[in-house]
C-alpha cells in the first residue's frame, strides 16, 4: 500500500484480517507480515496502531470478548421464550461457529499473549470466560422462571457446556451438526 494514503478504521481492518489468517493458517501461520499482507497494508500500519505484535493480539481478543457483550444480552432476554435447550445451542453453536475456536487455540499456542491477558482475566481462559458467564447469567434467569430446576448449579453447568460444546467445534473441519450441539446441550442439562 502507498504511504499517506488513508486507511479507514485500521484496526478494525487488522482485526479482520487476523480472524481470516488465524482461521486459513492457524496460530503458526498468524505473524504481523501474514496480518499486514492480508488486510493489504504495509506493515508499518500495525506498529503505528499497537505498540508490538502481542499488543495487537491482546486488543484483538479483548475487541472480541467486547463484542460477546451484545450476545449475552440477547441470550439473557431470550429468557422465558423458546425452550431452554434452544436457546442454548443457538447460542453456542454461534459462538463456537465463529473465530472463537482458533482464538482459543491461539491462547493456547503463545505464551506472551497469555501474560498479557492475565492482568485483564486473572484466572481461566480469555473468552471462554466470557461465555461461560454469559450461559450462567442466562440459565440464572431461566431459572428464576421456573423453566430449570431451583437448585440447578448454573455456575457449574455454564462451564460445563462451554467445555463440551468447545470439543464438539475443536479441530474439526466442519463443524457439528445443529443436531449435535442440541443433544449435548440436553444431556448436560439433564
Amino acid at each position: 500500500m502507498p504511504t499517506g494514503v488513508h486507511i479507514r478504521d485500521a484496526r478494525e481492518q487488522l482485526f479482520e484480517a487476523a480472524e481470516r489468517v488465524l482461521l486459513q493458517a492457524g496460530p503458526n501461520g498468524l505473524t504481523s507480515r501474514a496480518v499486514t499482507e492480508e488486510a493489504g497494508v504495509a506493515k508499518g500500519v500495525l506498529h503505528r496502531h499497537f505498540t508490538d505484535f502481542d499488543d495487537f493480539l491482546a486488543q484483538l481478543v479483548i475487541d472480541r470478548v467486547q463484542r460477546m457483550e451484545a450476545a449475552a444480552i440477547a441470550l439473557r432476554e431470550s429468557a422465558g421464550t423458546g425452550t431452554v435447550t434452544g436457546n442454548l445451542t443457538e447460542a453456542l453453536t454461534a459462538l463456537f461457529g465463529s473465530v472463537a475456536v482458533a482464538v482459543v487455540a491461539l491462547l493456547i499456542f503463545r505464551d506472551e499473549l497469555r501474560a498479557r491477558l492475565r492482568e485483564r482475566w486473572p484466572t481461566g481462559v480469555p473468552l471462554l470466560t466470557e461465555a461461560a458467564a454469559m450461559i450462567a447469567g442466562y440459565l440464572a434467569a431461566e431459572r428464576e422462571l421456573g423453566r430449570i430446576p431451583p437448585t440447578a448449579d448454573v455456575d457449574t453447568l455454564a462451564p460445563t457446556l462451554i467445555g463440551a460444546t468447545h470439543m464438539l467445534f475443536a479441530d474439526r473441519a466442519a463443524p457439528p451438526a445443529v443436531e449435535t450441539v442440541h443433544k449435548t446441550v440436553r444431556t448436560v442439562l439433564a
